[in-house]
């Protein structure tokens, strides 16, 4: 993944950090060059045009597309490929999430409008729900105006939490062109040890449904000498994507019930030496997937990018040992949605090419769309590249999910169902601010720092202070 360097270097916090990741977990053999987008310093914009082979008469449609990495920019190099009488040019521009530049560019943009405003645009998990229910919402077109209805989506197969998030008042404004449905990834050496059985099957029932079998296993695993997870954040994403409502009622912050027992179950883990007690996105963390870390850990929840692009880079000597199983509950993390200016649809010719490409993205389940070249690695043409689960389960189902580091196992077999029980109705637009103050008051509170009601007094006033929102 080209741009998860630059990405990572930038980012400083947790939630940051995952989100980008999980956005930009992107095929490592979408082309380099690709539409010629050109990454922009944090507070400058910069555009490059991948212009289409002469193609008929007529001025060619100019579109204009906004990315916070060059993902996307480099799926209009395929494509122009695949539709060579596409008579369209597209100019990108591409600013990192660093230092939070995307979004004030992207809005300053989007409310000058113009010919230089965005015509696409992405937004990631973190912060995607502002361009489809929140502040910027206006800004982005119905795809149904765009003639992708829901029919489409439908035929297609594309996870509901995708299109939860993607919709507002039942009117679909972005999707994706990734699923990040989330799955447990375990060690298949561990699983034979202490269970007696490395099977995915097998394996799913000893952790779940529920957290009471999950800390059962863990038990098991401690028993052992192994801890179940490497820290407490592998789990807060689990439990965060599957509570009942979101952090934010009726204007006021509300912690679900779910999220509130995260502080006992992190409690419980760290007092039980349960896990490595990491926090995600450092050495440690990452030690736990070479197997180098305190002790030996069992496995990690995550979607199908962290297989590919995180774990893939760390995994060294365990390689090949690990495999997916549906986890205790269903969750999701990460994503990058596309949208359309509404602006488009006053042009017949942009709305018809703007369409058209996001449907080849986002809609399309042929063996030409961008899912399938995704979801098989077949990016370039005769090069091997990362496989990864799509937004489309009709693609996965007639893709092949083999990956050396699970041992050859077909992880679509796993994540087709992931992406299905996720659920996308808890998010809110302040997600990326909260989160981060919820998981620093929940590490306070199991290290000993603070008792149960002043973590969650604190939390309450951070929220109160940061963000001007009163608690419940």
């Amino acid at each position: 993944m080209k741009s998860m360097k630059r990405v990572l270097a930038g980012i400083s916090t947790l939630v940051l950090m995952s989100s980008a990741l999980a956005a930009c977990g992107g095929n490592n053999n979408s082309s380099s060059s690709g539409a010629n987008a050109t990454t922009a310093p944090a507070a400058t914009t910069a555009a490059a045009a991948t212009t289409a082979p002469a193609a008929g008469s007529g001025e060619k449609v100019t579109i204009n597309l906004w990315s916070f990495t060059d993902e996307i920019p480099n799926m209009t190099t395929k494509y122009m490929e695949t539709h060579p009488d596409a008579n369209v040019e597209f100019k990108t521009t591409v600013i990192a999430t660093t230092d939070g530049a995307y979004q004030p560019a992207l809005d300053q943009a989007l409310a000058a409008g113009g010919k230089d405003a965005p015509d696409i645009f992405a937004a990631e998990s973190a912060f995607v729900l502002k361009y489809t229910q929140g502040d910027a919402s206006t800004y982005a077109a119905n795809y149904a105006d765009l003639g992708l209805d829901d029919q489409l989506v439908k035929d297609a197969g594309i996870a509901q939490y995708s299109v939860d998030i993607g919709s507002k008042d039942g009117q679909l404004k972005g999707l994706g062109y990734q699923a990040t449905g989330g799955a447990f990834i375990y060690r298949r050496s561990i699983a034979k040890d202490v269970f007696g059985t490395d099977d995915p099957a097998a394996i799913k029932t000893e952790i779940g449904p529920g957290w009471d079998k999950f800390f059962d296993a863990a038990a098991k695993l401690k028993a052992k000498g192994y801890g179940a997870i490497s820290g407490d954040g592998d789990m807060w994403h689990a439990i965060e994507n599957s509570s009942e409502k979101g952090w934010i009622v009726d204007g006021k912050l509300h912690i679900d019930p779910k999220r509130e027992e995260f502080l006992d179950l992190s409690k419980k883990l760290k007092d039980n030496g349960y896990h490595n007690d990491t926090t995600d996105w450092t050495e440690a963390w990452y030690a736990d997937m070479s197997g180098s870390g305190a002790q030996p850990v069992f496995g990690f929840f995550g979607p199908a990018w962290l297989i590919n692009y995180v774990m893939n880079g760390q995994v060294k000597d365990t390689n090949g040992d690990w495999a997916v199983t549906e986890p205790p509950t269903g969750f999701f993390w990460g994503g990058t949605w596309l949208l359309a200016n509404q602006d488009v649809t006053k042009d017949d010719a942009k709305k018809q090419a703007v369409a058209d490409f996001i449907k080849w993205v986002t809609l399309d389940t042929s063996e030409t769309g961008l899912q399938y070249y995704w979801a098989n690695g077949t990016m370039k043409e005769g090069e091997q590249g990362t496989k990864d689960s799509v937004a489309s389960a009709v693609v996965m189902d007639k893709s092949n999910g083999e990956v050396p580091l699970l041992g050859g196992q077909n992880m679509f077999d796993v994540f087709v169902p992931a992406n299905a029980n996720a659920s996308g109705k808890n998010l809110t637009q302040f997600d990326e601010t909260i989160n981060k103050l919820w998981r620093d008051q929940v590490r306070e509170y199991t290290a000993g720092n603070k008792d149960r009601a002043k973590a969650i007094e604190t939390f309450k006033q951070q929220v109160k202070d940061q963000l001007g929102i009163e608690s419940e």
